[in-house]
């Protein structure tokens, strides 16, 4: 009996699993893991507001600023936030604008830097899409508890929302 690329045996009979990495590679794999079905469900549900993921993240950062000292974000600022690269962050906020949902303007203080506000029309649809992505997220890490291996990430994640809340 050989193992074939598809996993199974000449045989039809199923190859042992690949082995789980240990140690340091261990905790990766799972983090990984635990962000790739979480994205993938948020992903999907989102998709009936018309967002994805990187969307919804980006409407969200930006509808947190505020007018003030450090009340808006430099676009490398809102990268970090969004997990992309600037370009891919530009890009994005591109698309969004195209789509009326965000808007720039000159820093009235620094004519070098632009701001990126989110419109009225994306915050009514971040306001529809919330719900969504909270029973979505809420429904992820419930599937993820199924799986031992992802259990102390979703506990950890379980922590840091409710240490948010205080």
């Amino acid at each position: 009996m050989t193992a074939t690329a598809s996993g199974t045996t000449v045989t039809g009979t199923p190859a042992a699993p690949a082995p789980v990495p240990f140690g340091l590679a261990c905790g990766w794999y799972a983090l990984s893991l635990l962000q790739g079905r979480i994205e993938t469900h948020l992903e999907h549900a989102l998709q009936a507001h018309d967002l994805s993921v990187r969307e919804y993240s980006l409407l969200d950062v930006l509808s947190a600023q505020h007018d003030g000292d450090g009340g808006h974000l430099r676009m490398n600022q809102v990268a970090d936030a969004v997990v992309l690269s600037q370009s891919a962050t530009t890009r994005l906020v591109t698309r969004l604008e195209d789509r009326g949902l965000l808007e720039r303007y000159l820093c009235p203080t620094d004519r070098r830097g632009i701001y990126t506000n989110v419109t009225p029309a994306g915050l009514a649809l971040l306001t529809e899409a919330r719900p969504t992505q909270d029973a979505a997220l809420r429904e992820a890490l419930a599937d993820a508890r199924t799986d031992p291996r992802l259990v102390p990430l979703v506990e950890t994640v379980e922590q840091l929302n409710r240490a948010a809340k205080r």
